[in-house]
């Protein structure tokens, strides 16, 4: 329903000509999303601050549409999700959708992977996509 109801609502903006682009929203050519830390191999003691990087875009929050931006969302002990439908909102794909670039979470101890993956205006994906290394990092007691 939700789904629907963003068509609708795009639908009512865009020129009669155009429709939604099956492509998603472009993204810059050369575009990098990277973690600047933790560091990948790290070991490390819960709560960790993960600090967000971009090159070649810029950060706008959700809902705001400008060209050559979009907003972090950290993927945490999974795979990326579909890359052409929102990017879920769990406990393992957190959504930044303020334009933050760090945070601080809780992880339990053990090995753990995380990546960013850069959302658009509404959480999708750019074309093609913006996503960093997937790092694995260990938690220690």
């Amino acid at each position: 329903m939700k789904r629907l109801m963003l068509a609708l609502m795009l639908g009512a903006t865009l020129p009669m000509t155009g429709g939604i682009a099956d492509d998603g929203t472009p993204s810059k050519q050369g575009a990098e999303v990277y973690i600047i830390s933790p560091m990948d191999g790290e070991s490390l003691k819960s709560p960790i601050t993960v600090r967000f990087g971009l090159k070649g875009m810029g950060i706008a929050p959700a809902g705001v549409e400008k060209e050559g931006t979009g907003h972090h969302h950290l993927i945490i002990d999974t795979d990326l999700p579909p890359l052409d439908e929102n990017i879920p909102m769990d406990e393992q794909h957190i959504h930044f959708g303020g334009g933050q670039t760090e945070t601080t979470i809780e992880l339990s101890p053990g090995k753990h992977t995380l990546q960013l993956l850069l959302g658009d205006q509404n959480h999708i994906p750019h074309s093609p996509a913006v996503t960093s290394k997937k790092i694995t990092i260990t938690i220690v007691e």
